[in-house]
């Protein structure tokens, strides 16, 4: 049996923090696992942020139900889920996700969670596990199922390396140039066909 993991933020929904920045005119906050590799400097840089501002989850959640799917994510979703099973491998945190993931059709979801204080502040971050896509794919491994991943950053490329086959979607050029052993492509569009490409069913396009 095959899987498919997908990468969240920047594939299926838009990134998160970006969208925050956009609505405070915090700039420092549109850094993502674009810019910083290291998701745990990336995330006390977010908190130190948030603390100096006086900023509170409510204020991030109030942002996150003002978006919606990327253009064409939720019928990419809809063909996926027709041809593989599908796990969201994302960086993301519950806390922050419902909203999303509802207009995606609930699709499984792995991820994180904050730590908040009875004020809203967010205080802290509790990973699921250290390197978390990559984990949750060598899991899938020794249950004997064969995996097909895409991602678009930094965070995605251990995840993409221990998979059978990896993808990049939408990532940006330092990526693409540092990791050249992954296809990359530029539209879910086109992820469909590496994903038809990569299956070693005989799938309908």
């Amino acid at each position: 049996m095959e899987l498919a993991c997908l990468d969240l933020e920047g594939v299926l929904v838009p990134e998160i923090w970006i969208a925050f920045a956009e609505r405070t005119g915090i700039d420092e906050l549109r850094a993502t696992t674009r810019d910083i590799p290291d998701y745990n400097v990336l995330m006390r840089q977010r908190l130190d942020i948030l603390e100096r501002n006086g900023l509170k989850i409510g204020d991030i959640q109030e942002v996150i139900a003002t978006l919606e799917p990327l253009p064409g994510a939720i019928e990419f979703i809809a063909w996926l889920r027709e041809r593989f099973q599908v796990i969201i491998l994302s960086d993301t945190f519950y806390e922050f996700s419902q909203p999303l993931m509802r207009q995606l059709g609930w699709p499984t979801l792995f991820c994180h969670r904050l730590v908040t204080d009875d004020q809203g502040r967010v205080v802290d971050y509790r990973l699921r596990q250290e390197d978390p896509k990559r984990a949750s794919v060598k899991a899938l491994h020794s249950l004997n199922y064969r995996v097909i991943a895409a991602g678009d950053s930094y965070n995605d490329t251990t995840m993409l390396g221990e998979a059978d086959v990896g993808i990049l979607i939408h990532a940006p050029d330092n990526v693409i140039a540092e990791f050249p052993q992954f296809r990359s492509v530029d539209t879910l569009e086109q992820l469909k066909g590496a994903f038809l490409d990569a299956s070693e069913r005989d799938l309908p396009a």
